[in-house]
Formats: structure tokens, sequence, C-alpha cells
């Protein structure tokens, strides 16, 4: 088998057969294909695109090239979720404790956030001592015992997506929906879970920008998964302005914590419900989505889900005092309102910009070394839709950094479209795939 032989198939648009791309994902994690073959191929994929077949083949040869997690010896249905990313996305945090209270085994991998803001990993070391460097034996058995854990990702899973996304990057390959959907998946499935609901966002802050691409992506990775033997949902939901109102990662924990003792935002709250009732429903534990809400709710209601997000933290070495006591997190020096320049309504709040602004702050890392300031972020007071008056509080400036504070001002009057009427109909879940 020869490479320029696959590159001239695929250029022709042509199917690859498994044989073929198996070949060519195990040569090139190995170092035996020359990057500008693997370019060529990738070009010539992203022009003429892969079929359903062709997709999960790809992305079961990109499971296959590195270590894989079995989670064989965790008792029940193993229940994954991951998001696309976007501003604002703290529902992990308050999501995954939900879920396990309800007796679902949630074992999860996590990786650190780059850019906007924070990862799940970096929000949840706001718990001072919490640890996510657990030994698998450590790992399985806190999710026996209290149904919950989440480590770091290993550092030799899919290797060849690593690769191959480096590359892509630097070749103009990136945007493709096969190669998109098989380098997130890929993640997924090596990850071990029985079954993956899926948060793909849409709009401003996310890497979908219209709901036809965010439902493509979304149908295109539920398939991989139900072709490879795991249950898989897509939920398309809103990313046209921040989640929630906190952005930065103790303001967000703290978020996720009110969520969970019943006073969570409204759009977090609804996120939560219907990620969480479909989880419930791969995990067996219900049988609509109703019902499955309505056990999501009573263990918001009952405390169980609070209850076991502390049992969680402190299994992984967390202080879990900041729970009940939000002044033992880590706090910024200066918080600086930004008022409202007129009356009227806002029609938009520009959540990438948002995720930038808190970036600058410190809250995210612009690349991997950046150390992230725990403390620092912006919490909106405001909301899409919501009427203004000249001088209502927009936003407070969460900084550590005096010097940032003015500019970090002018961009939020700037990425905040204030206008005289209100008419748009954007809904927080546009769809779900199954």
């Amino acid at each position: 088998m020869r490479m320029y032989d696959l590159i001239m198939k695929k250029r022709k648009g042509e199917e690859l057969t498994t044989e073929e791309i198996n070949f060519f994902v195990d040569g090139f994690t190995k170092g035996e294909i020359p990057d500008y073959q693997a370019s060529a191929l990738l070009m010539a994929i992203f022009f003429n695109k892969m079929n359903k077949r062709e997709t999960a083949d790809l992305t079961n040869a990109m499971v296959e090239s590195g270590d894989k997690i079995d989670l064989s010896n965790i008792n029940g249905i193993k229940v994954d979720k991951h998001s696309t990313g976007g501003v604002g996305d703290k529902t992990s945090i308050c999501l995954t404790p939900l879920v396990a209270s309800l007796g679902i085994p949630v074992a999860k991998m996590s990786g650190r956030g780059l850019g906007h803001t924070g990862g799940t990993i970096d929000k949840l070391e706001t718990f001072k001592g919490f640890s996510v460097e657990l030994t698998e034996e450590e790992f399985m058995n806190n999710v026996n015992s209290i149904n919950i854990a989440i480590m770091g990702q290993s550092g030799n899973l899919v290797p060849a997506d690593k690769k191959l996304y480096a590359l892509r990057d630097v070749t103009a390959t990136v945007d493709n929906m096969s190669l998109i959907a098989s380098s997130i998946m890929s993640k997924k499935l090596a990850s071990g879970a029985d079954a993956i609901v899926l948060d793909v966002k849409v709009g401003d802050g996310a890497f979908m920008k219209t709901p036809e691409t965010a439902k493509e992506l979304a149908t295109e990775m539920v398939n991989i998964g139900n072709m490879l033997g795991r249950q898989t949902i897509g939920v398309i939901s809103d990313m046209d302005q921040p989640l929630g109102y906190a952005i930065g990662n103790s303001l967000e924990v703290i978020e996720a914590i009110e969520l969970l003792k019943g006073n969570g935002p409204k759009d977090l709250l609804e996120l939560t419900l219907t990620l969480g009732s479909n989880m419930l429903l791969c995990a067996k534990k219900a049988d609509t989505v109703e019902e499955a809400r309505k056990l999501l709710l009573e263990s918001i209601e009952n405390g169980k889900g609070l209850e076991k997000l502390k049992e969680f933290v402190a299994a992984q070495g967390g202080d879990i005092t900041p729970i009940d006591d939000y002044s033992k997190f880590p706090k910024a020096k200066y918080i600086e309102p930004v008022v409202a320049p007129r009356d009227g309504y806002i029609t938009k709040i520009k959540a990438e910009a948002f995720g930038l602004i808190a970036m600058e702050l410190g809250a995210g890392r612009a690349t991997k070394e950046s150390e992230i300031d725990l403390a620092v972020g912006i919490v909106l007071n405001k909301k899409r839709g919501e009427a203004v008056s000249k001088g209502d509080v927009l936003a407070y400036i969460h900084s550590n950094d005096i010097s940032k504070i003015e500019k970090a001002k002018n961009s939020i009057l700037e990425d905040i479209i204030i206008e005289d009427k209100y008419d748009l109909n954007i809904p927080l879940i546009y769809d779900i795939v199954r």
C-alpha cells in the first residue's frame, strides 16, 4: 500500500477503505508518513469530504493510535458529557455532581483551558488542594464509591489526533466536518464512556456560527458514536451570549454552586436540565425526559446535588469550606462597575469578545505557559433582551491589575449593544440530535 495511491484516490473523490485509513493513521502517528503527504491527503479530504463510514473509520483509527481508558471495572452505565466550548460555560461543575447524586457513574476526563477562560480542571482548582492527578485505580475507586471522579487526560490518549490537528492548523484544513467530528469523538471514545451527551454550541462565542453548521457537526458526531457502539446524543445550544452571568474561574464556580442551591441563572439551569435529562435517559435511570427533569430538580431541591459536589471535591483533596462561605474563594482586589451610556434594550452581548476581555484580565491562557488568575473575570448584571436605563450597571469587572480596568471597561461598552428595541427570538436549545 502506498500513500501516493491514497492521495490520488481521495483527490478523485473516491472512498478510502478501512484498511487504507488505518494505514494512513498508523503510519503518520509512527512518523513513517511525512507531513507533506499527510497534508496532501487532508486537503483532498477537505475538498472531497468523507462519508459516514469513512468518518467512523478515521475516528476509530485515531482511538486505536494510543492508550484507551478501560472503565469496565466501574459498575453501571458510564455517561460522559462534552461541550464544544464557549464563554461562561461552567455546566460541568453543577451537572456532574447532580447526575452522580442520582446514582449514575460519572467518570470524566477533562483538560485545561486554552484561550477564552479556564477549562473544567482550572475551575475546580479554585478549591484549594483539589487534584486531578489520580492514578487509574484511585479514579475507578472514587467512581465506584461516590459515583464521580474527574481526572486529567492521559499523555498518550489519541496521539494521532494531536499530530493531525497540529498539521491541520497550519495547512488550512481545520474547517471540515469529518475532521472536526473525528477529532472530538476520538478523545471521548478513548475515554471509555458507554454513552456520550454532546453540547454543541452555536453563535458568536462558538466554533460553529450558524444553527445549520452546528446541526451538521452534531449529526456527524452522533453518527460516529452510534456507528462505533456508543449511544450518543447531541444538544445544540446557544452561545451568542455568555452562559449565565459569570465569566472567570472562581466566579463561575460560585454561580454553579448557586445553581445547586436552587438559585442559578435560568439559562444555566435549563441547559443543565436538558443535558442531564439526556444523560439519565442514556443511563436508563428514567424513561422520559419529563421524568428525568423531575429527578434532577428534586436533587437540587433536597440538596443531594450540593452534597455530592462537596463529597466529590473532598475526595480529590479539595477544601470544601468555600462552598458555604464564598469569601474563602480567590477574590479580586478591584471590582469596577460598567454602566449603560444610554436607555434602550440590550440586543447583543458579543460572547467571543467577552471571553477575550476575561482572558486579558488573566482568566484564560493566551499560551499553554500562561498562568491563570483564578479570581478575575466579569460578572454581567444584564442579559440580552433586558431593558436598561442610562447609568444602570451592565457588568462588574473583577481585576487584580488596576491598569487593565479601563481597557476592559471600554471593550465591554463596545461589546454590549444597546438599541431602541429588541425583537429577536434566539432560543437557548436549538435542537436535539439522536
